[in-house]
C-alpha cells in the first residue's frame, strides 16, 4: 500500500471484501478441511491448520502495519506464547540465548523451565554498554528483546543492538506488544522477528487470545511456517476474525490510550504519594531519549510505587472503581496488575528483586475512557492509602 497514515493502512490492510458477495467483512472460513479436484489438486487450501483464509488476512495485515515499505511474511498463533514458543523451536540443542533481564513474566518461565530441559541456555542481561558483549558465548545465536519491558518499561536500542547482535550472526527478536506497530517497528531499528501478543493492544477488546510473528526475511518465514504446520498452535477462524475487526480501530484507539496515559503520568508525578513513577515520556526515564529516537509516543502503560508497600499497592487496587484489577493489557478498558504476584511470580524472588520489581509495584494499563473519571478515580484511590 502506499505512503498513507496509520489509521488509513489499519482500516484497509484489513479489509478483503469478499468476492462473491461484495460483505466488507473477511468471512469467517469454519472449516477444518478442504475439497481437493484431485489428488493434490486444490485452490491453494488443503487443511485448516496449515492454512485459512481469515487467518492468512490475520498475518498479511499484521505484516503491513509492522513493515509497510517493505515486504514482509507474517505467521499468526493461539496465543503469544504460542507465537514466542515457536521462534524458540528455531534453535538447536545447545544454543545460547541473550535476553533483557526484565522480560514478561511467561517468557522468563519458558526460558528457565523448559527450554533448560532441552540444552538451550539463557542469560539475562540489562543490555546496557558493554553487557551483550560480556554475555557472549560461542554458542549464542539469539537476542532477545522487549522494548518497552514488561513490566520496569525499560526501552532498549533496538538499533544498536541489532547491529552488535548481526556482527555475531545472531537473529534478533524484539517483543513488541507494548508499543503495537503504531508506536514503533522494530524490523526498520534492525530487528530480524517481531513477536506480539496479539491479545494485548492489536485485539485491543479483551476477547481473544492471539499471538503473530512478522520478519522480512524469507528463510526465517518458511522455517516459522514449517514450525507453524508442525507444531499446530493456532488461532481458530472466529479469534481471526475478531483481530481483523480490532485492527481497524487500531490506530484510533492507540492514540487514546496514549493521550490518556501522558495526561495521567503529568498528574502522578506531582502526587505526594507516589513514590516511584515509570514512563519513557519522563525526561527523568533512563531510556527517554531512546524512546525519542525509535518510537512514535510513548503508549499506554505505566508502572508505579506508592506509599506503603505492597499493603499500599493492594489498598490501592481495591479502592480503584475504574482501574479492574485483572492480569493482560492493551484493552478499552483501563487495568491493573500486580506483577510480583501475578504475571511475574514465576521469576524467582531474588531476581525480581534484583532487576526492581518489587512487591509495592503496581502496572497500570491506561484504557480509552474519558481521562477526567480515569484520573478522579485514581485520585481517590491514593486517597485510600
Amino acid at each position: 500500500m502506499d505512503k498513507i497514515g496509520n489509521s488509513t493502512r489499519s482500516v484497509h490492510v484489513s479489509a478483503d471484501p469478499d468476492k462473491n458477495t461484495g460483505s466488507v467483512q473477511m468471512p469467517i472460513y469454519q472449516t477444518s478441511t478442504y475439497v481437493q479436484e484431485d489428488f493434490g489438486i486444490h485452490k491453494g487450501y488443503e487443511y485448516a491448520r496449515t492454512h485459512n483464509p481469515t487467518r492468512a488476512l490475520v498475518e498479511s495485515a499484521i505484516a503491513e502495519l509492522e513493515s509497510p515499505d517493505t515486504a514482509a511474511y507474517g505467521t499468526s498463533f493461539a496465543s503469544g506464547m504460542a507465537a514466542i514458543s515457536t521462534i524458540t523451536q528455531m534453535l538447536e540443542a545447545g544454543s545460547h540465548i541473550i535476553a533483557a533481564s526484565d522480560l514478561y513474566g511467561g517468557t522468563a518461565r519458558l526460558f528457565d523451565q523448559i527450554l533448560n530441559k532441552f540444552g538451550v541456555e539463557t542469560t539475562y542481561s540489562q543490555l546496557k554498554e558493554g553487557d551483550v558483549e560480556k554475555c557472549a558465548k560461542e554458542n549464542t545465536k539469539m537476542l532477545w528483546l522487549e522494548s518497552p519491558t514488561n513490566p520496569l518499561l525499560e526501552v532498549h536500542d533496538i538499533e544498536k543492538l541489532s547491529n552488535i547482535a548481526h556482527k555475531n550472526g545472531w537473529v534478533v527478536v524484539v517483543d513488541n506488544t507494548f508499543a503495537s506497530p503504531m508506536l514503533q517497528r522494530p524490523l526498520e531499528q534492525g530487528a530480524d522477528i517481531v513477536v506480539h501478543s496479539t491479545t494485548k493492544y492489536i485485539a485491543g477488546h479483551s476477547d481473544l487470545i492471539g499471538g503473530c510473528v512478522v520478519t522480512r526475511d524469507e528463510e526465517l518465514d518458511k522455517q516459522l511456517k514449517f514450525l507453524q504446520n508442525a507444531l499446530g498452535a493456532v488461532p481458530s477462524p472466529m479469534d481471526c476474525f475478531l483481530t481483523l475487526r480490532s485492527i481497524r480501530t487500531l490506530a484510533i484507539r492507540v492514540e487514546r490510550h496514549c493521550d490518556n496515559a501522558e495526561k495521567l503520568v503529568e498528574k502522578l508525578s506531582q502526587h505526594p504519594k507516589v513514590t516511584r513513577l515509570i514512563y519513557p515520556g519522563l525526561k527523568t526515564h533512563n531510556g527517554h531519549d531512546i524512546a525519542n529516537k525509535q518510537m512514535r509516543r510513548y503508549g499506554g502503560m505505566i508502572s508505579i510505587e506508592v506509599v506503603g508497600g505492597e499493603r499500599g499497592a493492594r489498598k490501592f487496587a481495591a479502592a480503584s472503581k475504574l482501574f479492574a484489577t485483572a492480569e493482560s493489557l492493551g484493552g478499552v478498558e483501563s487495568l491493573i496488575n500486580h506483577p510480583w504476584s501475578m504475571t511475574h511470580a514465576a521469576i524467582p524472588q531474588e531476581r525480581r528483586e534484583e532487576i526492581g520489581i518489587t512487591p509495592g509495584l503496581v502496572r497500570l494499563s491506561v484504557g480509552i475512557e474519558d481521562f477526567e473519571d480515569l484520573w478522579k478515580d485514581i485520585e481517590n484511590a491514593l486517597k485510600i492509602i
